[in-house]
């Protein structure tokens, strides 16, 4: 076998807090370097080119995911059972629960309710003029109906979005920012475990994962992880999407323009700040085998960081890739996964965006923006405050 960081190798810090602010510069670097650049830090791989990453995201029984997603052991182990650190059969055991309730059929269904609750959202924040896009209207959003369609009793929803935050950073290298994580994280366990299977709203899918349980589906002891899944999976994403759509389209009214005069661009003018601002950086795999990369090596047992971010804006991949374009319509980014572990809830999240910016457009001639708070977390990217003014027209 050969040796685990047998290859080319960078000493870079990507959990200080100037990487974590602007992490592309390094990003780069790794792509330049090679397909796969081993950083002693971490002791880990990190893999960065578009069709590296989307090529690996696809081979899950060469890059396993049940050896944990993230960078230290205590996560990784915390994480055991959970969806996103599984392998078939067991992985496709769990992700059937909510199948049928995260398809297209059933995400159409729940269209009207959606777009009537974005302008719900909207209108009034026209009206007032000024607001926090962050506080005001990403959080707002999908925190009030990823939590109702899950079915959470009301008690204990106004700390979701903290442990949700703590659980995605607890998976970072260990260190400060993940000591300080894994408590929160411990109480989104300790929470969803106090909730017994009548407190959740009928029909909603908490109440069907553990029906899934009663039928002989899924293990008991399945519930629970799967439900913090579900909870810490469907907020971050939509929340960030929403935010630095204000961000950027604030940056480039041309393009808002283009998005206010022909509305149909909204699907793509979404999946463009999807790609150039991933909110998701990247997710560990460990390699099955002595895995071929472009002439290079990779041994069995390695840890590869997927690079989610970096993949998407791959100059290989993408023509002038920090150009913000809502008619370059990147269907094929990398910010919901691929494969087998691509994001189950996708379709909602898209919805949800989608809503938003129909919702802004038919009100919102211009945005302006002051300064945007950074939130520094090790695997999400995102904002935490951004003081916006809109322009009504």
């Amino acid at each position: 076998m050969t040796s685990l960081a047998e290859g080319p190798a960078l000493d870079l810090d990507l959990f200080s807090d100037a990487a974590l602010t602007d992490p592309f510069p390094l990003y780069k670097q790794i792509r330049d370097t090679a397909p796969a650049v081993y950083l002693p830090r971490y002791g880990a791989w990190a893999m960065g080119r578009y069709a590296d990453v989307r090529g690996a995201l696809g081979d899950w029984e060469s890059f396993s995911s049940a050896r944990g997603i993230g960078l230290n052991d205590l996560a990784n182990a915390a994480t055991q059972g959970m969806i996103i650190a599984t392998d078939p059969p067991e992985h496709d055991k769990l992700r059937n629960v909510l199948a049928a309730r995260l398809s297209p059929k059933a995400i159409r269904d729940l269209r009207a309710d959606i777009e009537r609750r974005a302008d719900e959202l909207v209108a009034p924040l026209v009206e007032r003029g000024s607001f926090d896009a962050v506080t005001d209207l990403a959080r707002a959003f999908p925190i009030s109906i990823v939590l109702d369609l899950i079915g959470l009793p009301q008690d204990g929803r106004d700390k979701v979005l903290g442990w949700a935050d703590a659980a995605f950073s607890a998976s970072g290298p260990p260190g400060p920012r993940t000591d300080a994580a894994f408590p929160l994280l411990q109480d989104q366990l300790a929470y969803l475990s106090g909730i017994e299977p009548d407190q959740l709203t009928p029909g909603s899918m908490g109440r069907a994962i553990y029906d899934a349980a009663a039928d002989g589906l899924i293990k008991p002891e399945s519930c629970v992880p799967l439900m913090s899944a579900y909870v810490t999976a469907g907020l971050d994403t939509t929340i960030n999407a929403i935010s630095n759509s204000v961000w950027y389209f604030a940056q480039h009214p041309d393009q808002w323009d283009m998005v206010r005069q022909d509305p149909s661009l909204i699907p793509a003018a979404f999946n463009e700040v999807l790609r150039i601002e991933a909110p998701v950086q990247f997710f560990c795999r460990v390699a099955t085998r002595d895995v071929e990369l472009d002439g290079q090596t990779l041994a069995e047992g390695s840890r590869v960081m997927m690079l989610y971010a970096s993949a998407n804006h791959d100059e290989r991949k993408w023509e002038d890739p920090e150009r913000f374009d809502v008619r370059r319509n990147p269907v094929d980014h990398l910010t919901f996964g691929y494969g087998m572990h691509g994001c189950a809830g996708q379709g909602l999240a898209r919805l949800e965006g989608h809503s938003i910016l129909g919702a802004l457009a038919r009100r919102v001639a211009r945005f302006e923006v002051g300064a945007p708070q950074r939130r520094l977390n090790q695997l999400i990217r995102g904002l935490d405050a951004l003081p916006t003014t809109v322009h009504a027209g």
